[in-house]
């Protein structure tokens, strides 16, 4: 009697009818978290719901929170794709290093904290004021991100950090950084941050030498 081992019949599902399946759930995954990230950046956290946000994606609600099983598991996994995409493209600015040029470094963090990618991290971090399921999980990933932003930073910078003064430096760029990004939520003055970056810069040659 035959066992059917070694016959070439499978009773399972192939490796090439996964792999669509397994594309189409990625596809579908990215999509969320983009329309999550902008929801956030456009309505704010009340208006962000997992149906607003299905529906912006073009998926179906049970297929977002097949995902997603809660609000707070969407909204954290869209924070986080917000931070990678963030690094992602700081690092796409000098693939091959910031060659010296700590003006084009500090300008462009200015520039990551004052695009949309931040202005809807804020949201969440707002939501998280108040969410108190929300809030430790929000805490412990920005202080995973802070930590990978300020090592970025100090990479692009060339910044010594056994010389005294260099981390606070360096970390005081990206705090001055997210102040333009808040305070380009009411109004854009691009000259002002112009010439607040040029300072900054010149205050990096100073301190890190």
């Amino acid at each position: 009697m035959s066992t059917g081992v070694g016959t070439g019949v499978s009773t399972g599902v192939s490796t090439t009818e996964r792999a669509p399946k397994q594309d189409r759930s990625r596809a579908t995954r990215q999509r969320l978290l983009e329309a999550a990230v902008a929801c956030l950046a456009e309505r704010g956290w009340a208006g962000s719901t997992v149906a607003v946000v299905a529906e912006r994606a073009g998926v179906s609600r049970g297929a977002a929170q097949h995902h997603f099983p809660t609000r707070e598991d969407l909204f954290t996994a869209a924070v986080e794709y917000v931070a990678e995409e963030r690094s992602t493209a700081l690092r796409a600015l000098f693939p091959q290093g910031a060659a010296g040029d700590r003006r084009a470094v500090v300008s462009a963090l200015v520039d990551l904290y004052t695009g949309p990618l931040f202005r809807a991290a804020l949201h969440l971090w707002v939501a998280a004021s108040n969410e108190d399921q929300l809030r430790p999980r929000v805490t412990e990933l920005e202080a995973r991100v802070g930590r990978e932003t300020h090592r970025i930073a100090v990479d692009l910078l060339a910044a010594d950090e056994t010389r005294p003064g260099a981390r606070e430096t360096v970390q005081g760029v990206l705090d001055m950084a997210r102040g333009l990004g808040l305070a380009n939520l009411l109004t854009d003055d691009r000259a002002r941050r112009e010439r607040v970056v040029t300072q900054w810069a010149l205050l990096l040659e100073e301190t890190l030498g």
